[in-house]
């Protein structure tokens, strides 16, 4: 009977084999990616990766390598190149990105005057009222701060459509709080509201 050598068997998928490798070269693996992230949690997504990019090239695992330590640094380092690629494409997107100034809106002020349980559901009810197409823009504009650019690619609609109902879903918003609140708020307070500040 022929006997097969770890890397023979790790080649050919066996997976006890695998775990050997493992449980002999993860601390050491591990230890790499702390000293070269710095991070104990990015360590071991890496000591993870490391693993997995292993078993998937597992048939280049020759004979020939006697010691499978470098084998999977090697393969730690591909990953942590990758890892540092993938974070400055990250970085490089981010700064990419448009950043528009945010236009003072009257909804803030209106949700800090909000107070009690009574007003919260008038301008609940007020925001059912709008159409869906007004209170998806007012909500991803006025509450998720989302630029008038960013909402129109969210909602895939042109830039202008979204300041339209926007437009609209505040005139009709400061009708409806006018409304609700009636005389609890004053004429300086209404003003906020319809953006006429």
């Amino acid at each position: 009977m022929v006997v097969k050598s770890l890397n023979e068997r790790v080649r050919s998928g066996e997976r006890e084999a695998f775990a050997e490798i493992f449980d002999q070269h993860a601390r050491v693996v591990h230890a790499y990616a702390v000293r070269s992230t710095g991070d104990w949690a990015a360590a071991e997504d890496v000591m993870s990766l490391t693993f997995l990019e292993a078993w998937r090239l597992r048939h280049k695992l020759r004979d020939e390598v006697l010691s499978v330590r470098p084998w999977l640094l090697g393969i730690a380092t591909n990953v942590l190149r990758n890892a540092a690629r993938a974070a400055r494409r990250h970085r490089r997107a981010m700064s990419r990105l448009e950043t528009e100034a945010t236009h003072p809106d009257f909804s803030d002020e209106v949700v800090g005057q909000l107070t009690d349980t009574q007003r919260l559901e008038a301008a609940s009810k007020a925001l059912l009222l709008l159409k869906r197409s007004e209170r998806e823009v007012f909500t991803l504009v006025v509450w998720s701060g989302l630029s008038y650019s960013a909402a129109a690619e969210a909602l895939g609609v042109p830039t202008g459509t979204v300041r339209s109902r926007l437009s609209r879903a505040r005139v009709k918003l400061r009708q409806m709080v006018e409304t609700e609140l009636g005389p609890g708020i004053s004429t300086q307070q209404s003003e906020r509201v319809g953006g006429h500040t």
